[in-house]
C-alpha cells in the first residue's frame, strides 16, 4: 500500500518469533497476521511505558509532597552571603 509514512522492517529471530507467539494466544483474532499481531505488541508495549513514566511521576511528587520544607530554618539569614565569601573570584 503506497504511504508517505516511513516503514520498518523487522527480522523474526527467536525471540521475536516467541512473542509473536504469544501474542497470537492473546489476540487469537489476529493470529493469521504477524504483522497485525506485531502492532499489538508495539501498542500494549508502549502502553506500559506509559504507566511507567506516569508511576514515577507520581512517586517523584509524593517525595516532593513527604520532604517538602523538610529543611525549613536549617539555614539562617545570610548562609549564602557566607557561603560565597569564601569562594575565589
Amino acid at each position: 500500500m503506497p504511504t508517505n509514512r516511513p516503514r520498518h522492517v523487522v527480522t523474526e529471530t527467536e525471540r521475536i518469533s516467541r512473542a509473536l507467539n504469544d501474542a497470537a494466544i492473546r489476540w487469537p483474532q489476529d493470529s493469521g497476521s504477524r504483522s497485525r499481531l506485531l502492532i499489538h505488541l508495539i501498542c500494549e508495549g508502549h502502553r506500559s511505558l506509559q504507566n511507567k513514566v506516569e508511576a514515577n511521576a507520581e512517586a517523584r511528587r509524593d517525595a516532593i509532597t513527604r520532604t517538602g520544607g523538610a529543611l525549613t530554618g536549617a539555614f539562617g539569614p545570610g548562609y549564602v552571603k557566607d557561603l560565597r565569601e569564601d569562594w575565589p573570584d
